[in-house]
């Protein structure tokens, strides 16, 4: 039989892209993970190219890899079985989107004072990485705008999350000209989601690229800070600015073809959710449709 700890730290080192972040994935010594991989390429051959950037996996490697990947999933399952799946508290893992995640966190804190016990442990992730927590077993439940079309994902649409247009409360929006004097708040996609909703907005229009930038920020919670200060717009999912706390310091247009994404609960398939997972899950549901 192999050693699972062997597997563990070829999963890690393919996880994490390099042996250094696999060591300290697993707190073990860069030479233990080194060694372990060795221990499994002296029975089965050459797993891993280290040359080459990002690390590639050879075709024996990949067969390691499935092998590993179903001995962790058979871990889990049995663990599930094993635990006391009736239970309200223990771990929940929950990974979404940043505007539906602004909303949520606060109704999760009430949900954790709740039920003593219960942790649930919440991250922020784009779209891809959710579903690939997902599917690795990262995490139990994950949020993401599209249907996967996998059969190791079942997939319910949750709710709708329209595009807003945000902009100071003592502006007057009107025009292509207005925005090009109040100028953009820009952050990672900022100008992608504006040309989705702007396009229908102001048809016509000479495009995004046209408009100044007022201002930047990566941390979609502060991207409306600048906007409430009058110093340019946004265009965000409409969760972001209603978690928003200064309200009354920004106005938003309802647009007449609005761009609207559907929001996809997503989980593992093949084993039922345990009542703490599910008890999670009704809770997104709720703030979300609600």
């Amino acid at each position: 039989m192999i050693n699972p700890q062997w597997l563990m730290s070829f999963q890690a080192i393919v996880e994490q892209g390099n042996f250094t972040r696999a060591a300290e994935h697993l707190n073990l010594t860069q030479a233990a993970v080194s060694q372990h991989l060795r221990y499994l390429e002296d029975e089965f051959g050459l797993l891993i190219l280290r040359k080459t950037r990002p690390l590639e996996l050879t075709p024996i490697g990949r067969e390691v890899l499935s092998y590993a990947q179903e001995i962790k999933d058979a871990d889990e399952r049995l663990r599930l079985r094993l635990s006391s799946t009736d239970s309200l508290v223990g771990e929940v893992g929950l990974i979404t989107p940043g505007s539906s995640g602004l909303l949520l966190y606060p109704r999760l804190l009430a949900l954790q004072h709740q039920y003593d016990g219960l942790v649930i442990r919440h991250r922020f992730a784009p779209d891809t990485e959710v579903l690939q927590a997902i599917l690795t077993n990262q995490y139990d439940i994950g949020l993401i705008t599209f249907d996967p079309q996998d059969a190791k994902i079942r997939a319910e649409p949750i709710a709708k999350e329209p595009l807003e247009l945000v902009y100071p409360r003592n502006e007057n929006v009107e025009t292509w000209d207005d925005l090009i004097r109040i100028g953009i708040i820009d952050y990672p996609d900022g100008r992608a989601m504006a040309d989705r909703l702007l396009s229908r907005h102001f048809p016509g229009n000479p495009g995004v690229k046209t408009l100044p930038r007022s201002g930047f920020s990566n941390q979609i919670s502060l991207i409306l800070e600048p906007v409430a200060l009058g110093l340019g717009f946004t265009v965000l999912p409409r969760y972001a600015r209603q978690a928003f706390a200064k309200q009354d310091e920004i106005a938003f247009k309802h647009c007449e073809n609005p761009v609207v994404n559907t929001l996809w609960a997503i989980y593992r398939a093949d084993w039922p959710l345990s009542r703490r997972v599910l008890n999670v899950l009704n809770c997104v549901k709720t703030t979300l449709s609600s």
